[in-house]
């Protein structure tokens, strides 16, 4: 799986040496072209957020983010046999891309997990913790994710994910990581995105699609507000089969299949109205 998050004007996904030797044209054929919203609302860096996501269409092999922040992302995957799982997973400092040669006191530290949830280490696209939680979410099913950053001195901050489990109704947390950083919190630069890494030439013919609604930030002094305005990006990838756009209360991104891109041209910002929609309470109950 390639996952790796760089940046450049704006958040995109890039690709390993292996990728990078392919030509373009063939990526096209390979694989869904990834696709991202970056998010342009926040001022501060943000010391939690909170985002619903509805699956409308996928297919094996597929990731869907809720939320990326500066240290890591939460989302949902559906893996190559079908299964379906949760993913929060928190970056160190830049180690390369083997998790066994990174220093125990710089390593991303587990604090606490949920009941049910796999940790493991990750290398690859960086180096991290990572969690699991098996979750047989649907298409159609509205599913709320939470996370939150808290600056332990100048030198680390812990993050911590959850998300709503609508079977058993209550919030399911992920885990709490530490990590080095400067004393940070999740940073201005928030987003979501789709990807295909499946890449099985197959999956390139097969649409993806998601509405990423009632999405919201908070300041370091607690204040709310939500997330209006993205811009399109993606991979280089030369794929023309993807588009995103507004939905009641949020955005839509969509890659592959017979997707076309009429919404929403690529590296333009595009502003929603204001919905009715709110942080729920016993979200904020999480910050306690």
């Amino acid at each position: 799986m390639i996952r790796t998050i760089f940046a450049l004007t704006t958040l995109a996904l890039g690709f390993s040496a292996t990728t990078h030797a392919i030509e373009p044209a063939e990526l096209a054929k390979r694989q869904c072209r990834s696709v991202h919203l970056s998010y342009k609302d926040i001022q501060h860096d943000a010391a939690a957020a909170y985002m619903e996501v509805e699956v409308k269409k996928s297919s094996p092999g597929t990731y869907f983010c809720a939320l990326g922040f500066n240290k890591g992302y939460f989302g949902m995957q559906e893996l190559a046999n079908g299964k379906k799982v949760m993913i929060f997973s928190v970056w160190e400092p830049d180690h390369g891309q083997d998790p066994r040669k990174v220093p125990d006191e710089n390593r991303a530290k587990l604090i606490e997990k949920g009941e049910g949830v796999r940790t493991g280490r990750f290398g690859g696209e960086g180096t991290g913790g990572q969690s699991f939680y098996d979750y047989d979410w649907q298409i159609g099913e509205n599913i709320k994710f939470f996370v939150r950053a808290e600056p332990v001195g100048d030198k680390m901050t812990k993050y911590k994910g959850w998300f709503y489990d609508n079977n058993r109704k209550t919030w399911q947390l992920m885990t709490e990581f530490q990590t080095l950083t400067k004393g940070g919190r999740l940073g201005r630069g928030l987003y979501s995105f789709v990807e295909d890494f499946r890449r099985n030439y197959h999956s390139a013919k097969v649409a993806r699609v998601a509405d990423y609604k009632n999405g919201w930030w908070m300041d370091a002094e607690g204040k709310w507000s939500p997330l209006l305005k993205f811009k399109f990006t993606a991979d280089p990838t030369p794929s023309k089969n993807i588009d995103a756009g507004k939905v009641e209360d949020g955005f839509f991104l969509a890659t592959g299949g017979e997707t076309e891109m009429k919404t929403t041209e690529l590296w333009k910002d595009t502003i929603r109205e204001k919905g009715k929609g709110s942080v729920p309470e016993s979200a904020k109950e999480l910050l306690k």
